[in-house]
């Protein structure tokens, strides 16, 4: 057995161990179903040593995979690094965070494609924002998804360049978790579940939810299947929300209505508030593992977006601050997303180069920067850890 087929084994067995145990999963997608199967491990603690072990003997994707998980698992053992380390182990990239003229400036953005629709910046924006996307009632989502998918995907084939088949199946579920949508699976097997409680859903957000789960995360991820069934691949088939792949997965995602659909003026406002609304979490994630007392972390995040609930707000704290996997994984989402944004915005050769190689192989950071040398840094280019005034209109 080779390394990256020992890691597998081992991956495997951890995830039957935390899943048999009412943890959450280690595998969120299996790219080679049935393979290296595994017995569930006796305990975290065998499973640790065994990871190191194996670190040992590692180089290139297989070291930056076991880094991750050994981050993670150290993590559930009590570990706590400070985050920078903790995110560079499991996300690949640092957590310098944004200037405050930078974020102002993607506040402005956000604020101008609202004003564009008519729409003002207060507490009432995202209501507002809802309504001129097209309220649909939730029973109505599958079919939307479905028929927002089967236009969009031949758009995202020609620029990604994939042909790998998948097979789509939506359910619903009610989770008390930050999440409206959450896509897992095997080989060319994609399940979109939707969480009732979190689901506002929109004939805009039909189109946003197709290309960031469906043909973003489901696609991909068949992709890589394929990739993997037509060759030996030098990376761990099993992805996990806390490894260094999640930025390019999380960024793409998200960003892929600035590529494909420029032109939605609906469509690019709510991807325009998400980015910006990124970068304030962004703050607050680097602030309260500082030592930043919640309040004012609470407070901060109440003025810089109105429109958010006490409720929302707490969930978004605890998720960056005592949540030991999402402390990692939330940090995805900003760092994917800004970069990603400056890719659509630049273009090009450039443009078009990243998206077919993503849909290829899991990317890292360090990939996606050896890809465009020029691009900005993945996780910010730096600013202090503290709560600057936030943007107000």
């Amino acid at each position: 057995m080779n390394l990256r087929d020992e890691i597998e084994t081992l991956i495997r067995a951890w995830d039957a161990y935390e899943t048999g145990h009412g943890g959450s999963p280690i595998v969120d997608f299996d790219c080679a179903p049935g393979r290296n199967t595994a017995e569930p491990a006796a305990d975290r603690l065998s499973i640790y040593r065994r990871l190191t072990e194996l670190r040992a003997g590692a180089t290139g994707a297989l070291a930056d995979r076991l880094d991750a998980d050994l981050a993670y698992l150290g993590a559930l053992l009590g570990e706590r690094r400070p985050l920078d380390d903790y995110v560079r182990a499991t996300q690949g990239c640092g957590t310098a965070g944004w200037p405050d003229e930078y974020v102002e400036e993607r506040a402005e953005q956000a604020r101008a494609a609202c004003a564009d629709l008519g729409i003002g910046w207060g507490d009432r924006t995202n209501a507002e924002l809802r309504e001129a996307e097209g309220l649909l009632d939730v029973s109505e989502a599958p079919d939307a998804i479905r028929q927002a998918t089967e236009e969009l995907e031949p758009v995202v084939r020609e620029a990604t360049g994939s042909t790998a088949p998948y097979r789509l199946t939506i359910e619903t579920a009610d989770v008390d978790a930050y999440w409206a949508y959450w896509l897992d699976g095997a080989g060319q097997d994609v399940r979109l579940r939707l969480n009732l409680p979190n689901v506002e859903f929109t004939q805009t957000g039909a189109r946003q939810f197709a290309l960031h789960e469906v043909l973003g995360h489901g696609l991909q991820s068949a992709s890589f299947t394929a990739q993997a069934e037509a060759e030996d691949v030098p990376w761990v088939r099993l992805f996990s929300i806390h490894a260094p792949l999640q930025v390019m997965a999380e960024g793409i995602a998200q960003a892929w209505p600035l590529f494909l659909l420029p032109e939605d003026k609906v469509l690019i406002a709510r991807l325009r508030l998400s980015h910006y609304s990124q970068l304030i979490l962004a703050e607050v994630h680097r602030a309260i593992n500082d030592g930043t007392p919640v309040g004012e972390c609470a407070d901060y995040v109440r003025t810089a977006v109105p429109w958010w609930t006490d409720k929302i707000i707490a969930r978004y704290l605890t998720d960056r601050g005592a949540d030991i996997q999402h402390r990692s994984y939330m940090w995805s989402y900003p760092a994917g997303f800004d970069w990603f944004v400056a890719l659509a915005e630049a273009g090009g050769d450039v443009s078009r180069k990243v998206l077919q190689a993503a849909y290829r192989a899991p990317l890292t950071p360090t990939d996606l920067a050896d890809l465009w040398p020029d691009g900005p840094v993945v996780g910010g280019p730096g600013s202090p850890v503290r709560l600057g005034k936030p943007p107000v209109f």
